[in-house]
């Protein structure tokens, strides 16, 4: 039997199928939901499906929230829509974005619940309780573990950008540990945010190979075209779509795709944003130097 692709390699080949680095987050706010849908939680699934539908020939990953489905008890609907991504979408990587962290029994329990309950990819997780807070999630082949690096939000300044000992920042320490030490079966990448592109391409100097997840496109202010300078190393085909040499980046937008009309054509109003978002990343691929 053929084994089943790993984390990255999915990637790699959505990629490729779709000429594409872009993630479609899905943090489903019932408050923001269409109108003939506001406030009803129980169309959570409803209103993540047509999303996915609507998009799927576009994405490189989609990225499931898990707090916002757990605020509205809607596990289940989750549970529902990462089967629904794998039905009609094939191919494109779940990434549970639980930005778990803890040791031992614990740990392997968020595991589990991330790869068995909800047969993710790959799933987030917070690295600051070192290496045996990883462990449980690369125990389980092929899956993906990304890291929380130099993330999208001002606070993070707080920690991540603190000089060490030595002179490397805090950050820099992460990914070192995550290229090299922490990296022992090949599964593992980082969260760089969008707003802070002279970081995404420090990240990427020191971890060349690693998947980049990148959130903060869109709503958030970050730049698409800074993005891909900074992060992406890859070769430009004649036609103008990308090809990764090295690690693939992951470039995600979440509100501005999920609530970019509020009436019954909100799905395909988040595929003309989302295609929008893809041209600008693919056209920034052309004017890389």
């Amino acid at each position: 039997m053929r084994a089943a692709p790993t984390f990255t390699q999915a990637l790699l080949a959505a990629e490729a199928r779709h000429r594409s680095m872009l993630c479609v987050g899905l943090d489903p706010e019932p408050a923001k939901f269409p109108l003939h849908w506001r406030g009803d939680a129980a169309r959570i699934f409803e209103f993540c499906a047509a999303i996915v539908d609507a998009t799927k020939d576009l994405v490189v990953a989609y990225k499931p929230q898990i707090a916002y489905f757990a605020a509205h008890r809607a596990e289940d609907q989750l549970e529902h829509l990462c089967a629904h991504i794998r039905a009609v979408a094939p191919g494109v990587p779940v990434i549970l974005d639980a930005k778990r962290g803890d040791i031992g029994a614990t740990g392997e329990q968020y595991a589990r619940e991330a790869f068995e309950r909800y047969q993710a990819d790959a799933v987030t997780l917070s690295p600051y309780m070192g290496a045996d807070s990883i462990a449980p999630f690369t125990a389980y082949p092929g899956k993906g573990v990304i890291l929380l690096c130099r993330t999208s939000n001002p606070g993070g300044d707080d920690l991540q950008n603190l000089r060490l000992e030595g002179g490397e920042r805090l950050y820099e320490r992460v990914a070192r540990l995550a290229a090299g030490a922490w990296n022992r079966n090949g599964q593992v990448g980082l969260v760089v945010g969008a707003t802070y592109p002279a970081e995404v391409a420090r990240v990427r100097e020191l971890a060349p190979t690693l998947p980049l997840l990148i959130p903060g496109v869109g709503a958030q202010g970050g730049d698409a075209a800074a993005t891909v300078q900074a992060g992406w190393r890859g070769q430009v085909r004649a036609d103008g779509a990308g090809h990764d040499t090295t690690g693939p980046i992951i470039v995600n937008s979440s509100r501005a795709v999920l609530y970019a009309s509020a009436g019954e054509d909100f799905a395909q109003a988040a595929r003309q944003v989302a295609e929008a978002t893809l041209q600008q990343l693919n056209a920034a691929l052309t004017a890389m130097p």
